[in-house]
């Protein structure tokens, strides 16, 4: 896999950002009036040249701010960094450390561990669709489905289609009176999806399989916990916290089995191969 710059993984993740501002911008009537009493008051005479380049610039303005704003949701709501810091989280609870390892070192391994699963993602994405789009070879309207494909790509194929179609049948419009409304039809590949309908569908597979995962990890520690328990009350010790024995144990055991290294690779090989190409 080739190593991609910093600033690629930036910039693409900032564009995956346009592309959901794009899909759920509304009020553009509302928007038009407010930029032409902005073009009025700056002294532009409305519909002539300078006031459409004004009304241009205070776009894109808005739309980068807006992009800014909406980005660590959007990392959140469409990569792999879900799964990744509740599995963490629920580690450290499993082990019985409140502190250890700190909220700020989970985050950061969650996060680089995201731009490592998505990078083949983030790199279609410039590639495709940033790029020829900074070089101006493209439209924005064509850089945006560009842009966007790769991301819908990979959260199509490590989706559950029970989820997909959950989603997919709140979002289908209700019968009128006596008529029957019939199932939406399954489209076969992301394009047939919607954001609107993906994303959320994502969210609660990626929930799901953390939540699982989680489990199959807290089952040996309960384990651990009530041997220790169990030993201390047959031996008379009844005074003496079973934590204080089960939490050493925990941790040795879990260094002992190299813990973190099979976690990490088991996390990252969770994912479906991203295909590329969108």
């Amino acid at each position: 896999m080739p190593q991609l710059p910093p600033l690629r993984i930036v910039l693409s993740a900032l564009a995956a950002g346009a592309v959901l501002s794009a899909a759920g911008a509304a009020g553009a009537q509302q928007m038009g009036d407010l930029l032409g009493g902005l073009s009025q008051a700056l002294g532009a005479a409305p519909g002539t040249a300078a006031s459409a380049s004004l009304s241009g610039r205070i776009i894109q303005l808005i739309a980068l701010m807006t992009v800014l704003s909406i980005a660590p949701g959007l990392l959140v709501m469409m990569t792999s960094f879900t799964r990744f810091v509740i599995v963490f989280s629920m580690l450290r609870s499993a082990l019985g450390l409140n502190q250890t390892p700190p909220n700020m070192v989970l985050s950061a391994m969650a996060l680089f561990m995201t731009f490592f699963v998505m990078q083949p993602v983030f790199d279609d994405a410039y590639t495709q669709g940033l790029l020829p789009l900074m070089n101006n070879q493209i439209t924005e309207e064509q850089a945006i489905g560009r842009i966007g494909a790769p991301f819908k790509a990979f959260m199509f194929v490590n989706t559950r289609a029970k989820d997909v179609s959950l989603f997919r049948d709140l979002t289908a419009k209700p019968a009128t009176q006596g008529q029957t409304q019939p199932p939406p039809a399954p489209q076969a590949g992301p394009a047939g999806v919607s954001w609107s309908v993906l994303v959320p569908a994502f969210m609660i597979s990626e929930l799901r399989r953390a939540f699982t995962i989680g489990f199959l990890i807290y089952l040996p520690f309960v384990a651990i916990d009530l041997i220790v328990a169990s030993i201390l009350i047959s031996a008379g010790m009844m005074m003496l916290p079973p934590v204080m024995i089960s939490l050493p144990c925990k941790v040795i055991f879990f260094v002992l089995i190299d813990g973190w290294y099979m976690l990490a690779g088991s996390l990252m090989h969770s994912y479906a191969a991203y295909a590329g190409g969108g």
